[in-house]
């Protein structure tokens, strides 16, 4: 089968307002504890506002007048404040932590939900190491901006704009002479923004290129170790992983500028307000508590500002992360069914199958199968040969509805199968495929895949008809083995064995075999056959497979080259008309 295959149509990735508004719908599904965390937010501003002024009256009303009761019970005072203080921030960093991990917990639940509704044709151009990234790496951006960011900002403009409030009421003056940072401030936040925004994304970008090929790799280092071509990995790794370097360096190098500028312009407003607050003392203009009040508000002036910079970059780190999140959720999903298009419930169906004049190509202008028209009535065994390339597995793909044809139609039961849902549709077919996938867990549950609510003795009886039960019961723990991903401790040819038995506890209408004995050795092929033979006794079913002995006695064979079935028949007449077919057969043997 081709395995080129087109790009699939996505969306834009999204600006930075629209990425905004989609996290915040999520968050104000938490909207009666989020107004609680900002209600807090609110009380411990203005605690913290509350704090410095009171510090300033102490000095100018006791300090001077030496009443150092009154004094001492102030400061008791001011010491509840700041205890209060610290108590309602810990709560609404606690309460804002809950609601994060909520709002972080439904997004990750709605890609996954997501990703398993896409069509196969999106899993056959996209790295899964990508994939992975985008649901754990980009979305843990997200959790942690939420975690950290949004009170932050919050905090930060409510506790901007209380200072400057009280500053404006002590001295006016005071107040422009603090002011004059904040043109050098957005000014540098803008130079640093501009390039900070692009070098996050093309970090996440890299990063999830980077898992992808780590992913590649770790799956099939059986492949790499067999060509030798270790060093040749290692050097494209290297590749990779530079470039993430690059981008990280240079990304976290323009955010490392934004607290140091800070700084400066922290300890540059603190001095300007200390020797100008200091020549008013000494003109009398203003008392020594206005100075200390104001040398706390300038840092409290300058702090937000450094912290709502940092939490810029965050955010905007968070965005490109969320960005990725939402490409993924926008593309169509494969269960967007035709409007136009009827649906029916089909509680059973017969096996019925035909082809009338298909087509179907991956990329417009190399078509994939051309003019293809075959009837298969119920209970048949049809095999497809051919070389590879020639269709075989796409036609499965087809039948199954993985991919719509381009034009003509398929009949089931004489019906089109696209005016049957997919889900429906493929409960009514069992499948055995070349590359046998087997799940973290126990063999009695790999195999229980097949049907669910089967019981043990179904287990064991479909293990036992596959011819996996004595294999099975020479593992430590039988069917209670734990198996870890990709089957790890058992061989190919036993995982394809527990396929098979997976497939016959489905018990399906319509079988389809895609190379499902490859991986077989011959003395154990032989021992299934009579197994397969008996499920697909009564079943219609679809055998795509290279060893002749498989496809012996099926009742249609169909040779395809190139997209185009070019002979049919039994094995006798096919071999009897010298064809393409009795070629393939003398030219490889017992190989077709």
């Amino acid at each position: 089968m081709s395995r080129h295959h087109p790009p699939m149509k996505t969306e834009k990735a999204k600006d930075t307002v629209s990425t905004l508004k989609r996290l915040f719908a999520y968050f104000s599904n938490h909207q009666g504890k989020v107004y609680l965390v900002l209600f807090m937010v609110v009380c411990s501003s203005v605690l913290g506002i509350l704090g410095p002024y009171l510090l300033g009256m102490a000095i100018d009303h006791y300090v001077g007048s030496k009443q150092f009761d009154t004094f001492l019970r102030f400061l008791l005072m001011i010491g509840v404040v700041y205890f209060l203080y610290s108590i309602i921030s810990f709560l609404q960093n606690y309460w804002m932590i809950g609601i994060a991990q909520k709002t972080v917990y439904s997004m990750r639940t709605d890609l996954f939900d997501h990703l398993h509704k896409l069509p196969i044709r999106f899993f056959d151009q996209k790295q899964h190491g990508d994939l992975m990234s985008r649901v754990t790496n980009d979305i843990e951006n997200v959790s942690r901006t939420l975690n950290q960011s949004v009170i932050q900002v919050f905090s930060s403009i409510l506790t901007l704009t209380l200072s400057i409030s009280v500053m404006f009421y002590l001295s006016p003056f005071l107040t422009f002479v603090t002011l004059f940072i904040v043109p050098l401030m957005f000014a540098g936040m803008k130079w640093i923004t501009k390039r900070t925004k692009r070098l996050f994304k093309e970090q996440q970008q890299n990063l999830g290129e980077l898992n992808g090929f780590i992913e590649e790799a770790i799956s099939n280092q059986k492949a790499v170790k067999m060509f030798s071509k270790e060093e040749k990995v290692i050097e494209q790794f290297a590749e990779k992983n530079e470039k993430l370097r690059q981008s990280g360096f240079w990304a976290q190098t323009y955010t490392g500028f934004i607290p140091k500028l800070m700084n400066i312009l922290n300890n540059l407003s603190f001095t300007v307000v200390a020797a100008v607050g200091g020549y008013l003392a000494l003109k009398g203009k203003i008392s020594i508590g206005t100075i200390v009040v104001f040398t706390e508000y300038s840092r409290q002036f300058t702090r937000p500002l450094n912290d709502l910079a940092n939490q810029f970059n965050t955010l905007l780190s968070a965005i490109a992360g969320a960005e990725r999140v939402f490409e993924i959720m926008d593309l169509e999903v494969e269960e967007k069914e035709n409007e136009k298009v009827k649906y029916e419930e089909f509680p059973s169906i017969k096996g019925e199958v035909q082809f009338k004049d298909v087509n179907f190509s991956y990329e417009k202008g190399n078509p994939t199968i051309i003019n293809t028209n075959f009837h298969v009535h119920p209970g048949e065994t049809v095999a497809f040969v051919g070389p590879t390339g020639s269709g075989k597995t796409t036609m499965i793909h087809l039948l199954s509805r993985f991919y719509d044809v381009d034009s003509g139609v398929i009949l089931m039961d004489g019906r089109p199968n696209q005016t049957i849902k997919r889900e429906q549709l493929r409960k009514f077919m069992g499948f055995v495929l070349q590359d046998s996938f087997i799940f973290e867990g126990t063999i009695k549950e790999n195999i229980r895949y097949g049907r669910l609510d089967a019981t043990d003795e179904e287990v064991k009886e479909a293990a036992k008809l596959a011819n996996a039960h004595s294999f099975i019961m020479k593992l430590p723990d039988g069917y209670d083995t734990v198996l870890h991903k990709g089957g790890a401790g058992i061989s190919q040819g036993q995982k394809q064995l527990l396929s098979i038995a997976r497939a016959l506890l489905a018990d399906p209408v319509i079988l389809i075999l895609d190379e499902a004995t490859s991986s077989i050795d011959t003395v154990t092929e032989v021992a299934i056959q009579e197994a397969l033979q008996q499920l697909m006794k009564g079943r219609t079913s679809f055998v795509i497979a290279h060893r002749l002995n498989t496809i012996r006695n099926a009742d249609q064979i169909f040779v395809l080259k190139e997209g185009r079935i070019i002979e049919r028949g039994t094995h006798e007449t096919l071999l009897e008309n010298r064809g393409f077919y009795y070629e393939l057969n003398t030219g490889a043997g017992t190989s077709v």
